[in-house]
């Protein structure tokens, strides 16, 4: 199967107080808090996450926490690497809560960044979106998505002008940006995780 890069996008909900209340609490950044995934869940693209994929890569994207590289880019670029100059965010944390992954995302004082908290600051809507690659399985109306998808980042986007838009932005992916999104660290980290898993 050939493995293509797919995205999803999830409203972020916040309002003026919380943006005020975050800076107040947490030395002026905005720490943006809420839904950011859910698994088993038709969404907008028409795709379906398996909960047990999802929670595989959400424990999988825990070492690029813990190693404070969760980055994510101001929009989606067509590759799967995550390009220091475009980053806008950090992810703090992303946890499962049910079907749900939970996430709690700062934005940085990069210049996207800085175009983020401007734009969240005047209450335009937007959404975070997951970035990985992978295959997908059609299944009745619904493409599934298959084991061999891996997480890359979560994006911050606004909201496609139709629905479905993003299914289409689908792109081959060359084994070569792999090796750059993922280290060899962050194989083995994987490699161990899937071992912890067996039963």
């Amino acid at each position: 199967m050939d493995m293509t890069l797919l995205r999803e996008w999830t409203p972020l909900k916040y309002s003026s107080e919380v943006i005020k209340e975050s800076r107040a609490l947490n030395n002026g950044k905005i720490m943006l808090k809420g839904i950011i995934q859910r698994a088993d869940t038709l969404n907008q693209n028409g795709r379906i996450y398996p909960r047990g994929i999802l929670e595989r890569e959400i424990i999988n994207y825990q070492k690029f926490i813990r190693e404070n590289r969760a980055l994510g880019e101001c929009d989606h670029p067509d590759t799967s690497v995550v390009e220091l100059k475009n980053t806008s965010h950090l992810v703090k944390e992303a946890r499962m809560e049910g079907n749900d992954v939970y996430g709690v995302i700062e934005l940085l004082d990069t210049p996207s960044g800085k175009i983020l908290q401007s734009l969240v600051e005047s209450g335009v809507t937007l959404g975070i979106s997951s970035r990985g690659v992978g295959s997908t399985k059609q299944q009745g109306s619904s493409l599934i998505v298959q084991e061999d998808f891996q997480l890359i980042c979560f994006d911050i986007v606004s909201e496609p002008s139709t629905p479905g838009a993003f299914i289409n932005e689908s792109k081959q992916i060359r084994r070569h940006d792999l090796e750059k999104t993922f280290n060899k660290s962050d194989r083995i980290d994987r490699i161990f995780n899937d071992i912890m898993t067996w039963r």
